[in-house]
């Protein structure tokens, strides 16, 4: 299954879907994530029992470092295998044999942490009555900390731990939702389960109120790669009573890493008894939780208020130096600062998108025009607009918001500002917008002498001409389009070559070679290069462009705002 499945049924199904968070759940708010908290052990370990100062051994991140560390314990008699299901637990317990350590280092762990956008959200959700019921294995009150201010009262949420389990049973015998269920305890609880005895066995009562509750309902299990026997051992068990998670099980993962045997399994044993489970791929758990709230129909004022207050879910980092420093990987994606939020909504008579193009053709008028079942939705001076549309009787001239929902697919919204884009960067950098691809932006040989163009040239000259033994012309070209990511929009730029319309059908293999010929050859720096030369033509020698598609001020105009920096990855820690 893929995410934007799960994004559909969810609303079907909801609250009839309990959440299962691990420790990759808490990972935006701050806290260590199990599988990074495993190599502080193992890299502790290490350099007490070799005597090597933590600092030799800094950037786990490195896999020196990593084989180094993993080379120890690998000699070590008992020590699990790597990326084993003991690992967490085993090398917890020798690193800190004391519970009052534990209980310490995981105090130390947790300092500072605050609530994430997915917490709240998923608070939100809780209190809207969207989901009922969320199980952990985390120690954090993160989720509690984003229920007291979501519900403004610390009584909103029941939460039960190992401490006192007999909660969790009440509140099911009494319909008494939302509730919490901590299966490992938190850390200011007297009772922890982090080693491999502890986790061996789930608490009685806990496990029996969990299976109770997968008889009734669903589960999506967030950030929790399995590592524990004790919870995998209550879902196999729940399967195996039959009749469990009438609402699906979906077990989330992130995409570059495989799920652990067990899970697999897991998984498996659930399809094969009826169960509609999947393993799903997702980034983060703030990204999951906020395309849910987004996706609810008929949102409640908490849902429109907190997708309002969404934070910015990119993180600033500086750029690597010139010189020396580790490499980072450069992309070819331009922010898009600032955007239209509204366009103008026209409801009249007229047919679909060919009758729509058709009166924009027989008026003579140029203006950017999309369909959609709510009317005829457009940016341009209102005198052209109301021009095109007045023979089909309007009824509504009105203005239509953007909502950035609509932006992560295919939309009307969308295909509308991909045309406002092309148009506004025409009308203020020295290029051209193919007319036949008006999302296909090409060097214009009659300004290829200004200064704009001065990057580009160096970095791939000649910029134009025409195809040996052909009167086709070619020009340098980037084909650009539009994504919605993280929160916001960015122009896509994907450097190529223009070649003009031909009708010698001969011609197509020369004109293929030559094309692929001159594509060929781009590595890794000449194609920085390129990009750079194309920075210089979208949006200058400034850190940013405003461009507008119209510039009349009438009417709805497209406004744009186009950053010249790409985006590129910076180095991370260990997951």
């Amino acid at each position: 299954m893929i995410l934007s499945e799960f994004l559909r049924l969810y609303p079907m199904r909801a609250p009839n879907i309990m959440w299962l968070l691990g420790a990759g759940a808490s990972a935006a708010a701050g806290v260590p994530t199990a599988y990074h908290m495993i190599w502080e052990f193992k890299r502790s370990i290490y350099c007490s029992s070799q005597r090597i100062p933590l600092t030799a051994c800094a950037d786990l991140s490195n896999p020196f470092v990593r084989s180094r560390i993993q080379g120890y314990c690998d000699s070590v008699a008992g020590s699990p295998a790597e990326d084993g299901s003991e690992e967490y637990s085993y090398y917890f317990e020798r690193a800190y044999p004391s519970e009052a350590d534990r209980r310490t280092y995981i105090d130390r762990m947790l300092s500072g942490a605050t609530p994430s956008f997915g917490h709240y959200a998923l608070a939100t959700l809780l209190k809207v009555g969207k989901a009922r019921v969320v199980w952990t294995t985390n120690f954090d009150r993160l989720l509690e900390d984003a229920a007291n201010k979501v519900f403004e009262s610390s009584g909103g949420l029941v939460t039960a731990a190992i401490d006192a389990p007999g909660i969790a049973g009440e509140a099911i015998s009494e319909s008494r939702w939302p509730l919490l269920v901590k299966l490992h305890g938190d850390f200011h609880s007297r009772r922890l389960k982090n080693t491999s005895e502890e986790l061996r066995s789930q608490d009685a009562e806990l496990q029996k109120c969990l299976l109770r509750l997968s008889e009734m309902q669903g589960l999506a299990v967030v950030g929790y790669s399995g590592r524990d026997e004790s919870v995998i051992n209550t879902l196999e068990g729940a399967i195996r009573n039959g009749h469990s998670f009438p609402s699906g099980l979906f077990w989330f993962h992130r995409p570059e890493t495989s799920c652990l045997p067990c899970v697999d399994a897991l998984i498996a044993e659930a399809s094969a008894s009826g169960v509609d489970a999947h393993i799903v791929e997702l980034e983060t758990f703030d990204e999951l939780m906020g395309d849910i709230l987004s996706l609810i129909p008929d949102a409640p004022e908490e849902v429109s208020e907190l997708l309002v207050s969404r934070p910015n879910r990119l993180s600033k980092a500086p750029l690597c130096p010139p010189t020396g420093g580790w490499p980072v990987i450069r992309t070819n994606a331009f922010p898009i600062t600032a955007a239209p939020t509204i366009c103008r909504r026209v409801v009249c008579d007229i047919g679909g998108y060919a009758e729509v193009r058709e009166a924009i053709a027989s008026s003579g008028v140029d203006i950017d025009v999309a369909r959609r079942n709510v009317g005829v939705i457009a940016f341009g001076p209102d005198e052209d607009i109301r021009e095109v549309f007045a023979p089909y009787n309007i009824s509504e001239f009105s203005v239509h918001p953007i909502e950035h929902h609509r932006l992560m697919y295919e939309s009307a919204e969308l295909g509308l500002l991909y045309d406002a884009l092309c148009r506004a960067i025409a009308r203020h950098r020295p290029v051209r917008v193919c007319s036949r691809r008006r999302r296909l932006v090409v060097v214009d040989p009659l300004r290829s002498s200004q200064p704009e163009y001065r990057e580009l040239r160096a970095a791939v000259s000649p910029l134009n001409g025409r195809i040996p033994t052909t009167e086709t012309e070619w020009a340098e070209a980037v084909r650009v389009r539009l994504e919605c990511r993280l929160g916001r929009l960015w122009l896509i730029a994907e450097p190529t070559i223009w070649v003009e319309d031909f009708e010698n059908d001969a011609l197509r293999g020369g004109v293929k070679e030559f094309v692929r010929e001159r594509l060929a050859r781009r590595y890794n720096l000449t194609w920085n290069k390129i990009l750079d030369g194309w920075a210089d033509l979208l949006v200058g020698d400034s850190e940013a462009v405003q461009v507008c598609a119209f510039g009349t001020g009438e009417g709805v105009d497209a406004v744009f705002e186009i950053g010249r920096t790409t985006a590129f990855s910076w180095r991370g820690g260990i997951r």
